[in-house]
């Protein structure tokens, strides 16, 4: 085998995944919560995470929010602003002038849940507009993940009020 095939990457891996060909951002404007995510430093001991999008002039505003360490414990909160650079994705920003790409990779029809995630596949997230889902809904978002190359043991479940302790 030659070296070259060793260190090529995989077709799937060296592609960025698809997106959405469209998000009505009125529509996607409002309170999501984190059902699953990829752990990350800037979310380490969150639980009950949310995330919420507002318009405002030249893109979206949004405002990240989780408990520390337990469902009751102190918030925590980061607020930014995102553009969107193309259908389907966006630049967002919480500390100027970094940014951070939010690909809205697969978006219920009726705005009910969202898989969004970052082209190197280093991020991830299950969002929901309820703070639980049911089992099949996740098990099938969960699924397109892994079709678009994402690994999901990587994946955690995200502590939500009304959910299994």
């Amino acid at each position: 085998m030659s070296l070259a095939l060793i260190l090529a990457p995989t077709a799937r891996a060296a592609e960025p995944p698809p997106v959405v060909s469209q998000v009505d951002l009125t529509r996607y404007a409002g309170l999501w919560y984190e059902i699953a995510s990829f752990p990350n430093f800037f979310q380490r001991g969150c639980v009950a995470t949310t995330a919420e999008y507002g318009l405002r002039e030249g893109g979206v505003s949004v405002k990240n929010r989780c408990r520390k360490d337990t469902l009751d414990g102190e918030w925590k909160q980061s607020e930014g602003r995102a553009r969107v650079v193309a259908p389907g994705k966006l630049k967002v920003s919480f500390f100027w002038p970094f940014e951070g790409d939010y690909w809205v990779l697969a978006l219920d029809p009726d705005y009910r849940w969202a898989l969004v995630g970052g082209p190197g596949r280093d991020y991830l997230w299950v969002l929901s507009r309820t703070p639980q889902m049911a089992d099949a809904t996740y098990a099938e978002i969960t699924a397109r993940a892994a079709a678009l190359g994402y690994d999901l043991s990587q994946l955690r479940r995200t502590p939500q009020p009304g959910g299994p302790s």
